[in-house]
């Protein structure tokens, strides 16, 4: 019996060992990979796409670099009050409340994963900060494997785009919406019910709720081959002292609890005023707002904040790297219709019935060009939706199929890897080393909600 089980453990750490080496040889970095999928993306444009020029190629690459800023100073706020939410000394507290709960590093991450995936299904940016923090805070609770925890984490985001703040879905849920393909082309808006809360959803989400602890504990590393957090390489910001003595006017105010209670109650007050009057409030913006705020007032006062944002913000500059090319990457493929060519051979070979399933598989490929939701969408949905309606497929499946390969195929998108392994303090090779397992079992359980759940 002990020859089986050391059998398995060493088939086990053998597949874990190989899939970090295959990761470690041929992922450089991201910014690196950024130029390299560039290159790639342009030479399969030049030969495959419908209206490939230079000056298309040329033109949709500036057009996209520069198109993709507001986006990417969004994801760098997220990141960045983010990190100094969850650096005020009340949270902190609270992680260590959370991480004191586990006893081993399988529970430790069975408790992350399931954290990360809870707040992702509510709100995709809140998860995406928090897989990072409570890694950190595991790591520093007990010894594991660093990158096995943060892939934990990260892990647990798979579910973010077939949750209530993902974005397809909810363009579909808001009438006159830009990114509203469904109402374009047939009229129609499509409630979260038709689309989040539905079987083929809820189901596979739940299934991977089960089944990812499993799957993660499986994926542990060895004891003896954990490589663990290095505190002194990647520390804690140590936290501001108050000046001593009588303070004058400008140190006086900078300690003050007054300009954060300001800042808090126009905070309440601006949330009150959405509720009464429908204010829009939603995305990516309601979680910066809502982390700055909760963040000043929870650091109590100005100056604390001030150097908490300074702190976090030292993680911020190889995505604003990376970024700009993505959105080149994107506007290159809009430009010249690369997109086009992949989403009708799918469709070309699709029935009312697997539509969906095709859609899915479509878009579990064009995420890694087009890492955005909402980008994705605005190349695939114009193509997917007439199909749809053509093959009298189901809408809302079909929509959400594209969401579904989204989320999914993020767990090997160094696009949406690169704030958290920043926030952590790793390199991302070693954590996509081990998400790629999160991203084979998330495409078979969505896959085969698609297939029998439809």
């Amino acid at each position: 019996m002990k020859s089986t089980v050391a059998s398995a453990s060493g088939r086990r750490t053998r597949f874990t060992e190989a899939t970090i080496s295959l990761f470690e040889r041929t992922i450089p970095d991201p910014f690196v990979l950024a130029i390299l999928i560039t290159a790639v993306v342009a030479a399969l444009s030049a030969m495959f796409a419908p209206h490939a020029t230079l000056g298309g190629l040329v033109g949709g690459w500036y057009k996209g670099f520069f198109d993709i800023l507001t986006f990417a100073v969004q994801i760098t706020l997220v990141l960045v009050t983010g990190h100094a939410f969850a650096h005020a000394p009340v949270v902190q507290r609270a992680f260590k409340a959370l991480v004191s709960i586990a006893r081993t590093p399988v529970q430790a991450a069975t408790l992350t994963f399931v954290l990360v995936a809870v707040a992702s299904f509510c709100n995709w940016g809140l998860g995406l900060v928090v897989s990072a923090l409570l890694a950190r805070e595991v790591a520093k609770h007990m010894r594991v494997d660093f990158a096995w925890i943060v892939a934990a984490g990260f892990s647990g985001w798979v579910v973010w785009a077939g949750g209530i703040s993902g974005s397809i879905a909810l363009a579909q849920a808001t009438p006159g919406s830009a990114m509203n393909v469904v109402q374009k082309i047939t009229g129609q808006v499509l409630p979260l019910s038709a689309t989040v809360f539905t079987r083929f959803n809820l189901v596979p989400t739940l299934a991977m709720l089960l089944v990812m602890p499993f799957v993660l504990a499986w994926l542990k590393p060895r004891d003896e081959d954990a490589v663990v957090l290095d505190t002194q390489k990647h520390p804690d910001a140590p936290p501001r002292d108050k000046p001593t003595g009588k303070p004058g006017f400008a140190r006086w105010i900078e300690h003050s609890w007054l300009g954060t209670a300001f800042i808090g109650a126009a905070g309440v007050a601006f949330l009150i005023l959405a509720k009464r009057q429908h204010v829009e409030f939603s995305g990516v913006d309601a979680v910066i707002f809502v982390m700055f705020v909760a963040g000043l007032v929870l650091h109590g006062y100005p100056l604390a904040y001030a150097d908490a944002v300074k702190n976090a913000s030292r993680q911020t500059g190889s995505m604003l790297l990376q970024y700009p090319l993505y959105g080149g990457i994107m506007g290159m493929m809009d430009a010249v219709g690369l997109p086009r060519v992949i989403a009708h051979f799918f469709i070309a070979i699709s029935n009312a019935h697997t539509l969906p399933f095709w859609s899915y598989v479509c878009s579990l490929v064009v995420t890694f060009f087009i890492p955005s939701g909402g980008g994705h969408w605005a190349v695939q949905g114009p193509f997917v939706v007439p199909a749809a309606v053509a093959l009298q497929a189901s809408v809302p499946a079909t929509t959400m199929a594209v969401a579904m390969g989204e989320q999914v195929s993020n767990m090997m998108q160094p696009f949406w890897a690169a704030p958290v392994v920043a926030m952590a303090g790793i390199g991302v090779q070693r954590v996509l080393g081990f998400t790629m397992t999160t991203f084979v079992v998330g495409a078979l359980v969505y896959g085969a909600a698609l297939l029998f759940l439809v």
